[in-house]
């Protein structure tokens, strides 16, 4: 049964988002229960929009707020007494840095246009946000943003230190907020497309350091959105679902460029595979029109074709507009986001058979760092609660899907706690044991926590919950860094 809402009562995730987050210098963190594991060695990074209002004008959408980022150190050297510590800091934009010294929105966004007369709007850029994801270089922490270029961060402090070209993005060239490590390697793989009557679809292969060490290009027809990908093996595959961009109410600012994104399901859903040595592509097939943000994980199977695994819309207005009323504080929209497996042949492209795995709203699907391309048993999940309207609410709980037994998962936590992205993180003193980190925002005390669950035993009360000094407004993606 499905319980509604029948008033207008703020949600209590609407708290996180009633005030622009507030940064901590490091800090260390009490403990609440538990104990933090001695094999969790090193830090999980979080990011997410921070700041969705500037004196009283909201953003657009949930995509228009300014990026902060979450450091969270466990059993790190970098304090002696090796208690866990984190830091918060707003990425310094230059975008940032001037609607904060005016005080006002000055920039346009995702879902919004910049304030002003037609020139003003014709000539001001799209800030970049820097407040979707984040990437651990040996040296700096990047800052990602689909639409533009990273900007890079001090690991420990979160320092902006500026915007990276990472040694080969050219100006008009952006880097996505999806980049995909091999792990055994350490090659990372990125793309980003470059908008036009004729778009490009740029791709991108660095080495552990960050640095652009390959290059490729695809044609594409249109302006897609794209925002994730897979690695598979010895192929990287890009699903272009049928949203295009309107580029004259876009780029000459009559409307937002959400609002020129619209649905065409009569072009079907392109499946591009790419091989990953050569940046070239190897098939371009068409299937059924759906939408998706984010992929789970990808592989290449015994018999030679390529399971896929991803959250599936079957359009994309309905989550576009959702994602449009979180900053609003009441959502209306709901959006049904389906965790499906795809069977791809490589060669031609085709699909050989698809199929739900579950039939919960759920999203952003992680999995191991190790297992990222490769055969994996273990994908972790948002899921919503039971018998919620998930047009007025947002995930309510975490939960694993184990591949092999068929089997969900699912973390018991209380009413009006909402959890971030599961992060898996491996332990450092026992390859057989990992964790599964999330950070928590309490609707009911108004506060954030972290937890560490036992990633064996996600029905089981987390092994340590860590009080955070201020609240962090549920964001988007983040990362686990292993300590070495």
């Amino acid at each position: 049964m499905i319980v509604r809402n029948q008033s207008l009562k703020t949600p209590g995730w609407a708290k996180a988002f009633s005030q622009p987050a507030q940064e901590f210098p490091p800090t260390t963190l009490p403990i609440i229960s538990g104990a933090v594991p001695s094999g969790l060695r090193g830090c999980l990074y979080r990011n997410g929009p921070a700041r969705l209002s500037r004196n009283q004008q909201k953003v657009g959408h949930w995509f228009d707020g300014d990026g902060a980022i979450l450091a969270v150190h466990f059993n790190s050297s970098f304090l002696e007494n090796q208690e866990p510590w984190a830091v918060y800091r707003y990425v310094q934009t230059a975008g940032y840095q001037l609607e904060t010294e005016k005080e006002r929105f000055i920039f346009g966004g995702y879902g919004m246009n910049p304030p002003g007369n037609l020139w003003d709007k014709l000539t001001q850029p799209i800030k970049n946000a820097a407040n979707t994801s984040v990437l651990a270089l040996p040296d700096r922490l990047l800052a990602l943003w689909e639409g533009g270029h990273p900007h890079s961060l001090n690991l420990q402090t979160l320092a902006t230190l500026g915007l990276e070209d990472l040694g080969g993005l050219e100006n008009h060239q952006s880097y996505s907020a999806h980049p995909k490590v091999d792990s055994v390697t350490g090659d990372i793989y990125n793309f980003g497309v470059t908008p036009g009557l004729n778009s490009s679809l740029n791709i991108y292969r660095s080495n552990s350091s960050g640095k652009i060490q390959q290059k490729g290009l695809i044609p594409i027809s249109g302006v897609p959105l794209i925002h994730d990908f897979v690695l598979a093996g010895p192929y990287l595959i890009f699903f272009i679902s049928p949203v295009r961009l309107k580029l004259l109410p876009a780029f000459t600012k009559v409307k937002s460029f959400s609002d020129a994104l619209t649905w065409q399901p009569e072009l079907g859903t392109q499946i591009l595979l790419v091989d990953r040595s050569s940046l070239q592509l190897i098939s371009r097939q068409e299937t059924e029109p759906w939408y998706q943000w984010h992929f789970g994980n990808s592989y290449v199977d015994s018999d030679g074709t390529v399971l896929v695994y991803l959250i599936r819309y079957t359009d994309f207005n309905q989550t576009n507009k959702y994602l449009q009323e979180v900053p609003t504080g009441q959502t209306h929209t709901p959006a049904h986001g389906i965790f499906w497996q795809i069977r791809l042949d490589p060669k031609s492209g085709r699909i050989i058979d698809s199929y739900k795995l579950l039939d919960i709203p759920c999203e952003l699907p992680t999995v191991a760092p190790t297992e990222v391309g490769k055969p994996f048993r273990f994908t972790y999940l948002l899921v919503h609660k039971p018998g919620i309207d998930i047009s007025q609410e947002m995930f309510g709980a975490i939960a694993c899907f184990d591949h092999q037994k068929n089997i969900l998962t699912t973390t018991d936590l209380r009413p009006n706690c909402y959890p971030m992205e599961p992060i898996y993180a491996p332990d450092a003193e026992d390859d057989q044991k990992g964790w599964v980190l999330t950070v928590i925002f309490d609707g009911e005390r108004n506060c954030s926590e972290v937890w560490i669950f036992d990633a064996s035993n996600l029905d089981a009360e987390p092994v340590c919950r860590l009080a955070l000094p201020e609240v962090i407004p549920m964001g988007f993606h983040g990362i686990w860094s292993q300590e070495h």
